[in-house]
């Protein structure tokens, strides 16, 4: 059985399509008996959900570079 700490890592990646085939069966088998990853795991895929209905944008490198510029000229 994997670790804890390995059980996390593959639930982070498994949320992002990361985690091989092997390693999902690994974290599922784990959640099994592990009631703290799966509760882990159960938090993760809400805040995950929550991301995406929120529907954030991120600043692109240009935006970036503007927003810096204009700090470090004080406007």
């Amino acid at each position: 059985m994997i670790s804890c700490e390995k059980a996390a890592d593959i639930c982070t990646r498994a949320q992002y399509n990361e985690a091989s085939f092997t390693e999902r069966m690994k974290l599922k088998f784990h959640l099994l008996f592990c009631k703290i990853c799966a509760e882990y795991s159960k938090y993760n895929r809400t805040l995950t959900t929550l991301c995406s209905q929120a529907r954030l944008k991120t600043l692109s490198e240009q935006e970036k570079l503007e927003l810096k510029e204009r700090m470090k000229s004080g406007l």
